[in-house]
């Protein structure tokens, strides 16, 4: 009965206060969100990953990093190594759990990195206009203008490799769309009434900026980050399968594929399990961002 009161509370055309539009908003969205079954799939696997990743210690079978050089390229489903061995006897599921967690923190700190420094120059460019905008938009066009891993090749080659330094330089290949996307939705909230009404009422600019323009572009970066999360893990892994991302013996994912390539016509579970890890992960977030997109930006997603 309770159950039933609180989803008719939510579900009302007349709001009661600011709190219940909101709360009444995001429930819409919700429901919306979970009537796209491949959403739903997408979610489930990246919930699933998140939970692999804090419980790893207690769902891996070995040590990730023990080698048994007396069991290496052992195959699939072999006594104790349900995914076989690599080249030093080292168990392949449980290095793809903890690879996991190599994984959520790249994709984490780029969300973090990135976005926000496309947000933060995207508003100004889009608000100031003038000479900043052009020169921030023309930076942008000269990030924009290099492949993203080639330019990251070049920031980690600068930089030397780890993965801290292959986190930095994806994202500072990553943030040119976001400053796009956040410029353009700048521009059109820019000449609306109520911004003239705080204008008018002394406002500074970057309080108008991050008071009144940042809420509304963030809808439309979110949906941008989720479908961007792919081709980041996709970089990450690159990094990786070349050396310049995550060192050995860390268990990343492209390691891992770089590792195994050269067994991949005998032994091929050793480069292909990491790599149908990195397929799930990236077919998760994409899956992920649509269903997003259909929620937070329905015009974009006709």
């Amino acid at each position: 009965m309770a159950e039933q009161s609180l989803r008719q509370w939510l579900l009302t055309d007349t709001p009661t206060s600011r709190r219940h539009a909101k709360l009444s908003a995001l429930y819409h969205g919700w429901l919306s969100f979970r009537g796209n079954t491949m959403a739903m799939i997408g979610l489930c696997i990246l919930l699933a990953l998140v939970a692999v990743a804090l419980f790893a210690p207690l769902l891996a079978p070995h040590d990730p990093f023990v080698q048994d050089l007396g069991n290496r390229l052992a195959p699939l489903g072999t006594d104790s190594h349900v995914l076989g061995t690599d080249s030093l006897g080292r168990d392949i599921l449980s290095r793809l759990i903890y690879g996991s967690r190599i994984t959520l923190y790249i994709v984490a700190l780029v969300a973090l990195i990135a976005p926000v420094a496309g947000l933060l120059v995207g508003t100004v460019s889009g608000y100031a206009g003038g000479w900043v905008d052009v020169v921030l938009m023309r930076i942008t066009d000269i990030f924009l203008a290099f492949p993203r891993l080639v330019l990251a090749l070049a920031f980690v080659a600068a930089m030397g490799a780890g993965i801290e330094n292959a986190v930095l330089a994806i994202s500072l290949t990553a943030w040119p769309p976001y400053a796009r996307i956040a410029r353009a939705e700048t521009l059109t909230i820019r000449a609306a009434d109520y911004i003239s009404a705080i204008q008018l009422q002394g406002a500074g600019a970057m309080r108008i900026i991050t008071r009144h323009i940042w809420p509304l572009c963030i809808s439309s970066l979110i949906v941008r980050v989720t479908l961007d999360m792919a081709g980041i893990i996709l970089a990450a892994a690159g990094l990786g399968f070349l050396g310049l991302g995550a060192q050995p013996p860390s268990p990343e994912w492209g390691a891992m594929i770089s590792e195994g390539r050269r067994f991949i016509l005998d032994h091929w579970w050793v480069a292909t399990m990491p790599g149908l890890a990195i397929f799930t992960v990236s077919l998760a977030f994409n899956l992920l961002g649509d269903g997003l997109r259909d929620v937070l930006d329905p015009k974009g997603g006709e």
